[in-house]
């Protein structure tokens, strides 16, 4: 899997940043590029940027009778073509993938005029992915998965308090158990969207469409 990049402290001015980001444009070198190594390189921009959370995206699935739903999520990485993500299956988001296997993701870097979607098929990923993630996750975001039936309704807070505290002192002294319904996902990626803002809202879009495994790549309108 490839890593994740971290945060790194703001490393330039952001306003000068976004100004030049908008006069350069998606020139024709980025429409020759391969979509995985050109979103690697956006995100390492607005991570130097110092865009908080950088990594998280916007998903949106559709639930059984149609509705369609979004919230945001944190994408821990790309891998084989996908981009990865992990949650409870029987929280909402869980179900409608069941339910209809397909999804998009949008990354938006507002103060950089920059926004990225991803779409395609969603699979779910292997208990073996699912332990060694949640294994590396910190002690309280495991006791809070397994605190959390997520989606569920709950009578208060102090509902939700008491139980992460009962199963912290449950867990004193040894490792927290990654809960059966808690998992992974991946974004079978077979369309990515790159859009650049500019300053006169003519804004630049450029569309990477798989086929099998060529791409193929075409300018949108703003």
């Amino acid at each position: 899997m490839a890593a994740r990049p971290q945060r790194k402290g703001r490393l330039v001015n952001i306003d000068d940043l976004r100004v030049r980001l908008m006069n350069e444009g998606l020139d024709a070198d980025n429409i020759a590029r391969d979509p995985f190594e050109l979103f690697g390189e956006w995100l390492e921009v607005a991570n130097s940027a110092g865009i908080p959370n950088a990594h998280s995206m916007a998903l949106a699935t559709t639930t059984p009778d149609g509705q369609p739903t979004v919230r945001n999520v944190l994408m821990q990485g790309v891998v084989d073509g996908g981009f990865t993500f992990y949650t409870n299956r029987t929280s909402e988001k869980g179900r409608a993938l069941a339910d209809c296997p397909k999804a998009e993701g949008l990354f938006s870097w507002l103060p950089l005029e920059r926004q990225v979607r991803v779409r395609g098929a969603v699979v779910e990923l292997d208990d073996a992915s699912g332990d060694a993630y949640f294994a590396g996750r910190p002690r309280a975001g495991q006791l809070a998965a397994v605190a959390s039936d997520q989606s569920t309704e709950v009578p208060d807070r102090d509902y939700l308090v008491k139980r992460f505290n009962v199963l912290e002192a449950a867990n004193e002294g040894r490792e927290v158990e990654r809960p059966p319904s808690w998992g992974g996902y991946k974004i079978q990626v077979d369309r990515v969207e790159f859009w650049q803002g500019d300053q006169h809202r003519l804004h630049d879009r450029i569309v990477f469409s798989r086929t099998g495994s060529r791409w193929s790549t075409a300018r949108l309108a703003p």
